[in-house]
């Protein structure tokens, strides 16, 4: 038997995720082109600074995830770290959203350095946490799927502010944009005392094993972690792109305004929420590598459709986005639930308990696939894109970056799943072999949780 969380205290568990994903969508989509457009900094200096202050921060992600694996405390191995790195969060999102006119490129990439160093710890150790909650092959989804839904439902509320700021105060678009700092730094400290209290974590081996740089890359050479990490990263690449030249795209393309524009991403998000639940059933039943195969074959046909949508066409924009937000969830949660199937091999091969640096790794992944599609600014550039003065050349260049390219990163996403090692059957038989071994001393056991029930091979 193994543990079945409450719906209570997953919901208490994935609250952090309004606050991180109220701050990772706008570093993504609103503030690069926020900062060009309305501060005045050039998108070669903005796209700069944004890729290499995510480059600086992935190489940050395996000394933290080897601490996190280290570190024993009363609260854990990975509580600890998400009440760290709140205060960073908060500070690093107050001043890069409330920059007026005339900020220095020294004051964006400041910022960027903290918040991103805050984001790094809460993130981390959210994803790892969430992998100690259940050791339950199907459960790992159903985990991963309400943290998934908590990042989208932060999505959908932070997109709500620019809207309501326009139309409901009349504000401009700045006004949405310091709407959401303050979105963001409100909600840090609640949702981590919120999760951090009402959720348990399971007692830590006592046994500490090496987790460090050499370690890190060690585990690159496993054919399960590299596969993943393709995905993860393709994955994360291929709907960055598309993020980041969103309000290019639809503004110049397209025809819409700022406002619209929103509107319409916020019904991407909409159905991005819609289809989280869709991708642990259909996991349930044809195994999580071949439910992230579909989403990417999925996604990659919307991508290319949405070109060929007529202009200024609001409901044929919002239908091409509610297709193309189904599949969005199925990347993050499935392939954080198959990590955690792969730290189960790392258990079974080496003995080790690596899950703080292999969720550093898929860290890594997610955090180098936003970096290179922030590149995307300095690319459009030089491919004869100016933000101001259209030109024929400059918007086949947005139309090929904006969905060509992420259409082809979704279906080599899919050829990877298809033939990746790890299905149910194979993390049943490592678990089974895990549980036949001599077991090693174990800390004295946590108080039980009321929000965690036994689960049978029944239930599953």
């Amino acid at each position: 038997m193994t543990e079945k969380r409450s719906s209570w205290s997953l919901a208490a568990f994935a609250a952090p995720c309004l606050p991180l994903s109220a701050l990772g969508l706008p570093l993504v989509v609103y503030l690069p082109e926020y900062y060009t457009s309305e501060l005045g900094l050039s998108l070669t200096v903005v796209g700069s600074a944004f890729l290499l202050v995510r480059l600086i921060d992935i190489i940050f992600d395996p000394l933290i995830g080897g601490v996190m694996d280290r570190t024993r405390t009363r609260w854990g191995r990975f509580r600890p770290w998400m009440v760290g790195g709140a205060p960073l969060v908060a500070a690093g999102a107050y001043f890069l959203f409330m920059a007026q006119p005339g900020m220095s490129a020294g004051y964006l990439w400041l910022w960027l350095i903290v918040v991103y160093a805050g984001y790094s710890m809460m993130s981390l150790s959210h994803t790892a946490w969430a992998a100690v909650l259940s050791s339950d092959y199907q459960q790992r989804s159903r985990v991963y799927g309400w943290w998934q839904a908590g990042n989208v439902i932060g999505m959908i509320l932070v997109l709500t502010l620019p809207p309501i700021m326009s139309i409901v105060f009349k504000g401009d678009h700045g006004a949405g944009i310091r709407a959401m700092g303050w979105f963001i730094v409100a909600l840090i400290p609640l949702t981590v005392l919120l999760a951090t209290r009402a959720v348990g974590e399971t007692s830590a081996p006592l046994q500490r094993h090496k987790s460090g740089v050499v370690e890190y890359l060690a585990l690159l050479k496993r054919v399960s972690v590299r596969k993943l990490l393709i995905a993860d990263l393709l994955m994360g690449l291929a709907p960055g792109i598309a993020g980041a030249l969103f309000f290019f795209f639809f503004e110049r393309i397209k025809g819409f305004d700022k406002t619209e524009a929103g509107i319409l991403l916020l019904v991407y998000f909409v159905a991005a929420l819609a289809g989280a639940p869709l991708w642990p059933v259909l996991a349930r039943r044809i195994g999580k590598h071949k439910a992230l195969a579909v989403a990417s074959v999925i996604y990659a046909v919307v991508q290319v459709l949405a070109v060929l949508t007529p202009a200024e066409n609001t409901v044929l924009g919002m239908l091409i986005l509610i297709l193309a937000g189904l599949p969005y969830s199925a990347a993050p949660l499935l392939v954080r639930a198959m990590m955690a199937d792969i730290s189960d091999e790392e258990r079974l091969i080496t003995g080790a308990d690596r899950t703080g640096l292999l969720y550093a790794l898929v860290s890594g992944t997610a955090k180098l696939g936003h970096a290179m599609a922030i590149g995307a600014f300095p690319v459009l550039a030089l491919l004869g894109f100016d933000p101001k003065l259209p030109t024929a050349t400059g918007e086949t260049a947005l139309i090929a970056l904006y969905a060509v390219v992420p259409a082809a990163l979704g279906l080599v996403v899919a050829a990877v799943m298809l033939r990746y090692p790890l299905d149910a059957t194979r993390v049943a038989e490592i678990q089974r072999q895990l549980a036949e071994r001599q077991p090693e001393p174990q800390p004295p056991a946590p108080e039980p949780d009321p929000n965690v029930a036994l689960l049978t091979p029944a239930d599953r």
